[in-house]
């Protein structure tokens, strides 16, 4: 309960949690004590992914990233797909914001120069899709093409 009170964990969490906490517990006292917090509705995989998106989406991650830390931490692909949404409009603001606070606004730089490849691969560390970057940028710099031929 101590672990659920500080914020919303998903049930493989939880599970990894109390398992490193007290190692002597038998694995079947611990999965009947799990589903009977899922059953009081004190632990919820679904809550957890709303909560967690929600967390995500304000520390600018994308997509991808955030489907892939769900992902790893065992919730379900039908849960993670009913809260997250790759055509969520949030997306390109949270890129074009996260752009802007990169990089001067209107700045110059060419196409392919290390600080173009720099921000691209930041962004996609981030969790955007390459067209959500290209959107972003296109909004925010004024891209050169490149001089070498």
């Amino acid at each position: 309960m101590d672990f659920l009170a500080r914020r919303e964990h998903s049930c493989f969490e939880l599970k990894q949690k109390l398992l490193l906490k007290f190692p002597e517990l038998v694995l079947e006292d611990l999965e009947r004590v799990l589903l009977q917090l899922q059953a009081e509705n004190l632990q919820s995989d679904e809550r957890f992914t709303e909560s967690y998106i929600r967390y995500r989406k304000s520390r600018d991650f994308g997509y991808r990233h955030i489907r892939a830390d769900l992902s790893s931490r065992r919730v379900h692909p039908d849960i993670i797909s009913k809260y997250l949404f790759n055509d969520d409009e949030d997306w390109k603001e949270i890129a074009l914001d996260l752009v802007a606070r990169k990089i001067e606004l209107g700045a110059d730089f060419e196409f392919g120069s290390k600080q173009h490849q720099k921000l691209v691969r930041f962004m996609e560390a981030r969790g955007f899709a390459i067209n959500e970057i290209q959107k972003a940028l296109d909004k925010s710099v004024n891209i050169i093409p490149s001089k070498k031929n």
